[in-house]
């Protein structure tokens, strides 16, 4: 690259920067309805939705992340409790938990500290609605937007990723999200047929190798669904299910539930062609990342993909209960019924 290309592109990025990024302090003294700015673990300039059950902060200092979804108090999501913000520290010393999100595909991509452990920055946009916005990423040649909006009355919250080219050169990423939920519950996932994997999901082994034959004995597939029920022999697992949903039983008695679209005819780019994968290691927090399908963007060009949350009150079943899996499914597509916003381009 050429010197006067590195300027051109460097003009380019302060240009967008400067268009897109707005401070929460630009914000009059009476905020919409549902929001506020405020610290929460030592980050300031969080952003704050909220009705008379659901709480969300979204933290635009480290990463562009929600460090909080709770329904009545509880939080969902998981906090390492060295992720706080204190004077003096930098970002890349900080664990990055929580409601994170990211792009890929995840064995190719260069490393992105831009993207995901920089400074973003944050604005109110309306009633229980905000965005947050990197700053240009020159390693992956994209810009990051997130937007965030959260229901009136119940504990829906709309996420939805634009990925913008604002290289000189085509790009080729993914949507891949990456939430800490709270760890040691049930996963339960729906299958769909034919899967291109003999037991509907593939294992991650040492060294990168993919087992698309495994046998776990904390993995087993029942009435249409895929249930996770405990640590497995090795912690990430990917799916191909078409289904667009999972649901995640924790022990505080609430059930995570995602929708997101899925595209049978689209190219998915991990290496696997996973349109889910779960991390599931032996601590307190679960990974639950539906995946996106491949986005070639030319210069200019952005795609956007929506995923959307839910908390629902969820007795945790006792070691030697068996949910009714069909009948949980009913009672989710009844509370969860709007569908998540097709991806485009």
């Amino acid at each position: 690259m050429t010197a006067s290309n590195r300027i051109g592109d460097l003009i380019l990025a302060l240009c967008l920067a400067a268009i897109s990024w707005t401070s929460p302090h630009s914000l009059d003294a009476a905020s919409p309805d549902g929001t506020a700015v405020l610290e929460f673990r030592g980050y300031r300039d969080c952003l704050e939705l909220k009705n008379a059950g659901t709480r969300v902060v979204i933290c635009p200092t480290a990463g562009g992340r929600i460090l909080e979804y709770s329904w009545h108090g509880q939080n969902s999501l998981y906090l390492n409790p060295r992720d706080r913000g204190p004077v003096g520290s930098t970002t890349e010393s900080i664990p990055m938990s929580a409601g994170r999100f990211d792009i890929g595909p995840e064995m190719v991509i260069p490393r992105h500290k831009t993207l995901w452990s920089g400074r973003w920055q944050g604005a109110i946009i309306g009633p229980r609605a905000a965005r947050v916005t990197s700053a240009p990423d020159q390693a992956t040649g994209v810009q990051l937007v997130r937007e965030f909006r959260l229901d009136a009355h119940t504990s829906h919250l709309t996420c939805k990723q634009t990925i913008i080219n604002v290289s000189k050169q085509p790009v080729s990423w993914c949507h891949w999200s990456r939430t800490f939920a709270l760890g040691n519950g049930i996963c339960i996932i729906p299958l769909s047929q034919p899967s291109r994997f003999p037991n509907s999901y593939v294992m991650y082994h040492e060294g990168g190798l993919i087992n698309i034959n495994p046998r776990d004995p904390h993995i087993r597939q029942r009435d249409g669904f895929l249930e996770i029920l405990g640590v497995p022999r090795y912690p990430k697992l990917g799916m191909d299910s078409t289904k667009g949903w999972l649901a995640y039983l924790m022990t505080n008695d609430l059930m995570f539930v995602k929708r997101f679209p899925t595209y049978p005819d689209r190219v998915y780019n991990e290496a696997a062609g996973l349109t889910l994968s779960i991390w599931y290691p032996a601590d307190r927090r679960v990974e639950l990342e539906p995946i996106g399908p491949r986005e070639r963007l030319a210069p200019g060009d952005r795609a956007s993909f929506q995923e959307d949350w839910w908390l629902l009150p969820q007795k945790f079943p006792g070691q030697e209960t068996q949910l009714d899996l069909p009948a949980l499914a009913r009672r989710i597509n009844r509370e969860t019924g709007r569908q998540a916003a097709p991806s485009a381009k």
